[in-house]
């Protein structure tokens, strides 16, 4: 593949991660809002103390501004699958798309109608029913981003489906064995939860800052004792979902797992580095990470830190003498584990990818018994078929950017502690009613929000980064994935969406602050 195809490669990722990024910036907020909404109007119907009406109506002004804005981006990223992917589209669209036509039919028809009620239908409907609005909002949002994710946890583990050597694409097998995919069950659960956790952060913050300034004292108060107790219930769910993600990634992307806890020769009893750093190459953190983009020294990532003896065997298989991968015995293959090294694996591509074009000839001239071999030949070889597309002398190019896997997972996972112990702190301090006086919790409190910001795209940094180079997770690679066009339309349009997304963000960000000075009275 010549340098062009590989500039449009390369631009097209970082436009899809921009665009991904950027929704990620507003979806989080929504998804748990939503929930706190729907409890706040709870204690509201059942006490019909005016106050909560308050709390709820300028709550649910905030999230009306973070859902319209997030919309925008929402919609753009699902193009980009036919714009700049639609190799991959083409592939696998009998599959991916069927969720993505799932997620439209419920946002346009579920979310919207109940979005309407939920903000216009006050004093003309019942309380009652306003409630049952505002829950199923809250549910249908969800239920949307279940689907993305559904489409998402398929990429890193396809299932349910086979692949049509006549059509040339993958075709679905079973829709259920898609939707409980069992990456996808605990992708869809551990982001819910920790969007909730972002979003109880939101109200936190904002609650805090208010009782900084003295103003609204109640309200911040009662605000913060719905939040922290919803925050503190789903960041207790986001460690443990993510306790089973790690043991998905261990089973299904042994490489990702290498990547994250940058290990570099597997061992049984594998410890796990609970805080630590990689050797950064000369030139510093951020060469380091440019060249590990670019697919330099992936494989002399050294760590240096603090272990926990036996933690990442335990962590990926619950055995503490379990053996986990490392980088090299995935790359050059470990035999007395019975690990095939990748160029083995890439070998076994190009014997599939070649068996499916004599297939295909074979067939067209009529020659049905050489086809009935080929076709064998190709199943035979199919699980590493995406591996063919790349080049046994050079199997390190399979190895994803190590250095920035490791920081985003570390970072993440030391602010999710964090997290768990201010919310456990603002309980305590509710209860001792003494969380008017703590300026430094309450200050802790405001300045955890944007480091919720942080952990979020961590955490998609770690899911999307780590897998790469594949598209679909040992199926096709991104230079296969990505559409035939040019280079030059895709940085325009990267730029392009750059300023809009920016602007969409300014935007938001002022309008919501706007709010909330004026506060809860408007």
């Amino acid at each position: 593949m010549n340098a062009t195809h590989w500039a449009t490669v390369d631009w097209s990722r970082a436009q899809f991660a921009l665009t991904a990024l950027y929704h990620w910036i507003f979806v989080p907020l929504t998804l748990g809002l939503s929930f706190i909404l729907a409890i706040m109007e709870t204690i509201y119907y059942k006490t019909g103390d005016e106050k909560w009406l308050r709390i709820e109506k300028f709550w649910m002004k905030l999230f009306g501004i973070n859902f319209a804005i997030g919309v925008a981006t929402g919609i753009i990223l699902e193009f980009e699958f036919g714009t700049n992917w639609s190799n991959y589209s083409w592939f696998v669209g009998d599959i991916f798309g069927a969720p993505l036509a799932i997620e439209g039919i419920m946002a346009f028809f579920l979310e919207s109608t109940f979005v309407a009620i939920m903000f216009f239908g006050w004093n003309k409907v019942s309380r009652k029913v306003h409630l049952w609005a505002t829950w199923l909002t809250a549910i249908g949002t969800n239920l949307s981003a279940l689907w993305i994710l559904v489409a998402n946890g398929w990429m890193q583990n396809p299932v349910g489906m086979h692949f049509n050597p006549d059509t040339m694409r993958n075709e679905m097998l079973s829709f259920a064995n898609v939707l409980f995919n069992p990456v996808s069950v605990n992708k869809f659960v551990h982001t819910v939860f920790s969007a909730y956790t972002f979003s109880a952060l939101f109200v936190v913050a904002v609650s805090a800052w208010y009782l900084l300034k003295k103003r609204h004292r109640e309200q911040a108060k009662y605000s913060i004792l719905v939040a922290s107790a919803f925050g503190l219930l789903s960041i207790i769910g986001t460690i443990v979902t993510g306790d089973g993600s790690a043991k998905q990634v261990a089973r299904y992307q042994p490489m990702k797992l290498a990547a994250m806890e940058g290990l570099q020769r597997g061992s049984r009893g594998a410890p796990l580095i609970a805080i630590g750093t990689p050797n950064v190459r000369k030139g510093g953190l951020l060469k380091s990470m440019a060249d590990d983009l670019k697919g330099k020294d992936q494989l002399d990532v050294h760590i240096k830190g603090f272990e926990i003896p036996y933690g990442l065997s335990i962590l990926a298989f619950n055995d503490p003498h379990a053996f986990v991968p490392g980088v090299k015995d995935l790359v050059y293959g470990n035999d007395k584990e019975g690990i095939p090294s990748y160029k083995e694996r890439i070998r076994s591509g190009k014997i599939a990818i070649n068996a499916l074009a004599a297939y295909k000839k074979a067939k067209k001239a009529g020659n049905n018994d050489e086809a009935a071999k080929q076709l064998e030949l190709f199943k035979a070889h199919f699980k590493d078929f995406g591996y063919g597309y790349f080049d046994e002398n050079h199997p390190e190019a399979l190895v994803p950017p190590v250095t920035i896997s490791f920081f985003s997972f570390h970072t993440m996972v030391i602010l999710g502690t964090w997290f768990l112990i201010l919310f456990v702190w603002l309980y305590y301090a509710l209860f001792k009613r003494k969380l008017e006086t703590n300026k430094t919790l309450l200050r802790l409190a405001v300045i955890s929000f944007p480091l919720g910001f942080i952990a979020q795209e961590l955490g998609w940094v770690v899911a999307e980064a780590g897998r790469q180079p594949w598209v679909i997770q040992d199926l096709m690679p991104a230079q296969v994935a990505v559409s035939h066009i040019e280079s030059s339309g895709v940085i325009i349009t990267f730029f392009l969406f750059f300023v809009v997304f920016t602007a969409l963000l300014i935007a938001e960000i002022k309008i919501m602050t706007g709010a909330i000075r004026k506060g809860f009275d408007h």
